[in-house]
């Protein structure tokens, strides 16, 4: 068996988790996807058949509801930690039932049913050629061939830009599924030939002993080294909390308690449940993500083995994308969120996309109708947690060929809205043996880029583009779409967007600009905080793969940030318990903390400044940097730290 990340394995029919059959996840789009072809029309290559999109509703009173996310969000406020139900957040802020019921009879009106498809965004069907007429575009069928690392598959697509009918485009953030190829890719990453070492050997932290040998790390050597064990000794395990994962591919259960039963956590057998959002995300495949959601369920419930688990699987799609976070955000079920996939934040799959618009319909109103579901997570009081990517400060660059496009400095979304907290990532300190005898010694814990790897890639005559080392690392930088939130504002170290950003296709004679990036804009930093995601210092996943006559085995040498966000789940999960109550948005407190002198220093240090190492554009140092946020974590002195938080 063997799980990769960004070269998978043909599709196959495969079992599905309630006992019937159904067809593997469609593959995530890497370098090596085929460029989509047109296949026509869909009104004809469909046969008429109907299509379902997602109308997302304003909220009539936002500011209120992003003035409410900051008094429940900071210590000291009145209203700290004095979270509303969803009920109580709907009456308050969200969308009124007059603008609802003119939106329904605007889009009934046009020939589309209408059904109420969360508090949020109604659900919207008809056939295409109605769709077309409704919303002014022409809705084409694009097919994307199999290699032999990925199955085919088709998508639709309109040729041009969507109109919103004029009397309800102030109601609604726009539609969503008019374009419904694969929008996300999961943040992990794997360590193999020859940068991968032979064996690592931690220099270890005062007071704490872990194993010589890394790459295999479980969540228990993670509770070792950030300290999180003093809070199980306490008998804080997460008990009494409930964990959500939110995902784009389905996953095998049993691994994660085979996982954990390896690792020696006990755990309620039936900690775990499955919300299949959207129709779900087929059955479990390795092309789709499969093992992203697996480390996600195994990290998070591993960090706190006591907490019920959910997670919520939707197709890979902006939609299910958005359905996803409206099923777990208006349950509110989960006392904290993880989700470990994204993309630039300006939403173009440039490796096949058929359109290359500038003006992104679907981008737009994503990013504002999902901000809105974040908002009303954080007042409801569920904590929401992000991967900030791999491809360190150049992630419009990930899964491209940099010899095709330009540098372009950029950062992830959904790590990129201020209303979650955004998880970058560190490599351990050791020294890395290589399979040729030679090594490189880390002395400290450093920002996660794969640059200390250059001189051992140089001396294979490689460069670090066909060595395979940039752009890696951990995710950092500027936001071009949200401002800089609040409780960024006036900290040391805070960037605004740099100079000089042109993003081109250089296959083109001469290059085609296909964006040119503001300069100096000051909008959210990311990430927020960071542990250790370098797959050279990285975890075990315990996975089946979805290849025929496939069996549970361990993956060692995996990384990403993708493990770091569903951990900050975890420790969220230990941190509720201990001051008994949910967390909501933690960025407010974390900045509060980083000001106050005895945060970095002494006994009852809770942040841990990460000042060497660099993502290839950003440097550690002390205070906030775009390469590791606020740095990382002591478990036990945070928790400490909260339960008695700074006035």
């Amino acid at each position: 068996m063997k799980l990769r990340n960004f070269a998978a394995r043909a599709a196959v029919l495969l079992a599905a988790l309630n006992g019937g059959t159904a067809l593997a996840g469609v593959p995530f789009p890497t370098r090596e996807t085929p460029a989509a072809v047109d296949a026509g029309a869909l009104d004809a290559v469909a046969a008429g058949a109907p299509i379902t999109l997602t109308v997302p509703l304003k909220m009539h009173d936002p500011q209120g509801a992003e003035a409410m996310l900051t008094h429940v969000s900071t210590p000291g406020d009145p209203l700290y930690h004095k979270f509303l139900t969803p009920a109580q957040f709907q009456t308050r802020f969200g969308p009124a039932d007059a603008d609802v019921a003119t939106v329904t009879a605007a889009l009934t009106a046009l020939g589309l049913k209408v059904e109420r498809a969360s508090s949020m965004s109604l659900h919207v069907t008809g056939t295409p050629a109605v769709i077309e007429r409704a919303f002014g575009v022409s809705l084409h069928q694009y097919t994307v061939a199999a290699t032999k690392t990925a199955s085919a598959y088709s998508f639709h697509a309109p040729v041009q830009t969507a109109t919103v009918p004029p009397a309800i485009a102030g109601l609604v953030h726009g539609v969503l599924g008019l374009d419904n190829r694969p929008a996300f890719s999961p943040h992990l990453r794997h360590a193999t030939g020859a940068t991968r070492p032979a064996s690592v050997k931690l220099i270890r932290p005062h007071g704490v002993v872990p194993p010589d040998e890394v790459g295999n790390w479980t969540t228990v050597d993670f509770a070792d080294y950030y300290n999180v064990r003093p809070l199980y000794r306490a008998g804080i395990t997460g008990a009494g909390q409930t964990i959500g994962i939110a995902t784009l591919a389905s996953f095998t259960p049993s691994d994660a308690y085979t996982y954990w039963a390896a690792a020696g956590l006990h755990v309620d057998k039936r900690r775990i449940r499955v919300y299949n959002v959207a129709g779900g995300a087929g059955a479990p495949s390795d092309d789709a993500g499969s093992g992203e959601t697996t480390l996600d369920v195994e990290q998070s419930g591993g960090v706190a083995y006591g907490a019920n688990i959910l997670v919520y699987v939707a197709p890979n799609t902006t939609p299910g994308f958005y359905d996803l976070f409206g099923k777990a955000i208006d349950d509110n079920m989960a006392d904290a969120i993880s989700c470990s996939w994204g993309e630039w934040e300006w939403f173009e799959d440039l490796a096949n996309s058929p359109v290359r618009e500038k003006g992104n319909p679907d981008k737009v109103s994503t990013l504002s109708a999902v901000h809105a579901l974040f908002v009303q997570a954080g007042v409801q009081g569920q904590s929401v947690f992000t991967s900030a990517g791999d491809a360190g400060a150049y992630d419009a660059n990930d899964g491209l060929s940099v010899a095709d496009y330009s540098l372009a400095l950029s950062v992830d979304y959904p790590a990129s809205d201020p209303a979650n907290t955004a998880a970058g990532g560190t490599t351990l300190p050791g020294t890395q043996t290589f399979g040729d005898g030679s090594f490189v010694t880390i002395p400290a814990e450093r920002v996660w880029s794969w640059d200390y790897l250059v001189p051992f890639c140089t001396s294979l005559g490689l460069d670090p583009i066909s060595c395979g080392i940039f752009p890696v690392g951990s995710g950092g930088g500027v936001s071009i779409e949200f401002p800089i939130p609040s409780y960024q504002s006036g900290i040391p170290g805070f960037q605004v967007s740099q100079p000089n950003q042109v993003f081109s296709d250089l296959d083109t004679v001469p290059p085609q600009v296909l964006y040119t990036l503001p300069a100096g804009y000051a909008g959210r930093n990311v990430p927020d905080i960071s542990l250790n995601a370098d797959p050279d210092t990285g975890y075990i996943i315990g996975y089946t793969s979805s290849e025929p006559g496939s069996t549970y085995g361990d993956e060692t040498f995996y990384g990403g940030t993708s493990f770091v966000a569903p951990q900050l789940n975890g420790i969220t999960q230990l941190l509720a318990q201990k001051s008994g109550g949910r967390m909501g948005l933690l960025n407010p407190t974390l900045y509060k903390l980083a000001a106050q002198p005895t945060t970095y220093h002494g006994p009852t240090r809770s942040l841990n400044y990460i000042t060497t190492g660099n993502n290839d554009f950003y440097y550690g140092h002390k205070f906030y940097t775009p390469a590791t946020g606020l740095g990382t974590l002591d478990v036990a002195n945070l928790a400490n730290a909260i339960a008695t938080p700074a006035k």
